[in-house]
């Protein structure tokens, strides 16, 4: 921390010591001036603690793009806010530390100190004992758009909850997109709109990159150095980090992405990771953009209601609904009785593989619901093993270089395989917090157990999300280059069947697959034990880290 300490101090000179000041807590996901505590008018009365957990860190094998991002920002932030007259004490837990201990030191010194309550549940467990010993005072996290009333109102108090009822409340209550007391465009949603394949044109927009100075260059030399064993490259200048730069590619995404977003928001490519999408989730996360900011700037833009809904939808509908569905069930440890769960998770995730020892995460492995029974080990193929699949082998590739995938191919790829395998929810739940540069508890296990995999059953969602090769070839080129043609030798449509068949029992009475059910009865007893071979050979192959090819899945469909 050399540099970083030596501009830290630099920028202090001008700060006033020893004066009275209200001591605030910024955790490493709340780096914004303009909430809570830190947004009052003075500056120079106050301070802020940030700190670094070498231990945090290293609890999961986390991508090294995301501890890039949180560590780089987090030092900008405090030299950022040094410039403006606070006063800023930065430190870093000793060895095995978390955030409770180094605060405790500093509270003691300095009075309590207040902080937004965290977004994550992880963190605001861990500081729960310093609350109610009052050396921390927690106000609520004015990040958030909704309030649990809000969703208690537009979902009911009681699971099942549903994305849809929640966002038609909280848009006529806070106005978002309303003509009086119509929708804009004469309907909530244009979902059903935003569903076109990408044909190569308009041209996807190039992504900003951004120049590194000396305090990104000593913060990957950190990651590269400590936290060599874990997962992903490091791209620095694909990272923004300073205030500036996170302008700028918000800038970008309202100039050059907007447009198009909704349209072709479920549209995959080969050759373009990110489309049209933003890219904005990660700064999000860390509140360097402001969700009231961007849900603002995107309605009042010039650009087709489709695209200005379809990402209103997702900020103030989907990330306020998981958040809110998270804290309801305390991270899915509270759900209704009767729901499966595996009974030892192991919370490695495969990651055994990447750090040479499994991954300890005391008594708390986390939430483990498994309404399907799925306990399958994620197989070596999420961690970069070829599959023979084209679709799967891309994602993976693209999430192990960059931490960055778009939310259909985490949910129409990545989590569809991963349900068809009977894969554990639980697992590849905490693959996707691990690989993810935006993934958060909050985030990730509602996308993951609840959405992508279904582990929740119908908590907050009505059906599995899955699919045959249909589905995948007609949103991606993904199949042109793939060994397995989609239509005639592509496995991933014989999972879905056996998926089905062996998933019936549970499924039955559910409105929302019944067509799928229906047609399944109409599958000849041949083709489904054809099926159930596909399913038994994938497995077989993934499962020992081997590729599949064509001529393996016909002998399984004629053995």
């Amino acid at each position: 921390m050399k540099v970083f300490g030596r501009e830290l101090k630099k920028a202090l000179e001008s700060v006033e010591t020893g004066r009275d000041r209200r001591w605030i807590y910024v955790p490493y996901d709340q780096l914004s001036d303009s909430i809570g505590p830190l947004s009052e008018p003075t500056p120079r009365d106050l301070g802020i603690v940030l700190i670094e957990s070498p231990a945090k860190a290293a609890r999961r094998p986390y991508h090294k793009a995301k501890l890039f991002l949180i560590l780089a920002n987090q030092r900008r932030f405090a030299l950022e806010q040094a410039e403006r007259g606070v006063e800023v004490r930065y430190l870093v837990s000793e060895d095995g530390e978390g955030y409770a201990e180094p605060l405790r030191r500093a509270a003691k010194e300095l009075g309590t100190l207040v902080h937004m309550e965290p977004a994550e549940r992880e963190l605001r467990h861990e500081l729960e004992p310093l609350v109610k010993e009052g050396l921390l005072e927690a106000v609520p996290h004015e990040a958030w758009l909704t309030t649990p009333e809000d969703f208690t109102k537009g979902t009911g108090a009681e699971p099942p909850w549903r994305m849809d009822r929640f966002y038609r409340a909280v848009r006529r209550r806070t106005g978002i997109l309303m003509d009086g007391k119509d929708f804009e465009g004469g309907q909530l949603s244009f979902d059903g709109d935003n569903r076109e394949s990408w044909p190569g044109d308009p041209p996807a927009p190039e992504v900003p990159r951004f120049r590194p100075g000396d305090i990104e260059d000593e913060v990957a030399a950190l990651i590269e150095s400590r936290y060599s064993r874990h997962p992903g490259q490091l791209d620095p200048a694909s990272l923004p980090t300073r205030k500036s730069q996170v302008d700028r590619l918000w800038q970008w995404a309202l100039e050059e992405c907007m447009e198009y977003f909704g349209p072709f928001e479920d549209a995959m490519a080969r050759e373009e990771a990110s489309l049209f999408h933003t890219r904005i989730s990660p700064l999000l996360h860390l509140c360097r953009l402001l969700p009231r900011d961007v849900v603002k700037d995107v309605a009042e833009l010039d650009a087709p209601i489709a695209s200005r809904e379809g990402f209103v939808r997702q900020v103030l509908g989907w990330r306020e609904f998981v958040r809110h569905v998270h804290r309801a069930t305390d991270g899915f440890r509270d759900l209704p009785d009767g729901t499966p769960r595996e009974s030892k998770p192991k919370g490695d995730a495969g990651w055994k593989h990447w750090t040479g020892e499994a991954w300890e995460n005391g008594a708390d492995a986390g939430a483990a619901p498994s309404a399907l029974g799925s306990a399958r080990d994620l197989p070596p193929a999420y961690w970069g093993e070829r599959s023979g699949l084209d679709c799967l082998d891309l994602s993976v590739a693209r999430v192990l270089e960059s931490g960055y995938g778009h939310h259909i191919e985490r949910l129409m790829v990545l989590a569809n395989l991963g349900t068809l395998l009977d894969l554990s929810p639980r697992q590849l739940t905490d693959w996707f917090w691990a690989a993810y540069v935006d993934a958060y508890d909050w985030v990730v296990e509602p996308n993951v157990l609840g959405m992508g995999t279904y582990g929740a059953g119908s908590v907050m969602t009505t059906k599995p999300y899955v699919s045959g090769s249909a589905y995948i070839d007609r949103m991606s080129d993904f199949c042109g280059a793939c060994a397995f043609h989609p239509k005639k030798t592509c496995p991933i449509t014989h999972l879905y069947w056996a998926f089905l068949a062996r998933h019936a029992g549970e499924l039955e009475g559910n409105q929302r697959i019944a067509m799928p059910l229906r047609s399944l009865q109409k599958r000849s007893e041949e083709k489904r034990a054809a099926d159930a071979r596909v399913f038994e050979h994938v497995t077989e192959v993934l499962g020992r880290g081997d590729s599949l090819t064509p001529e393996g899945v016909q002998d399984a469909l004629d053995s």
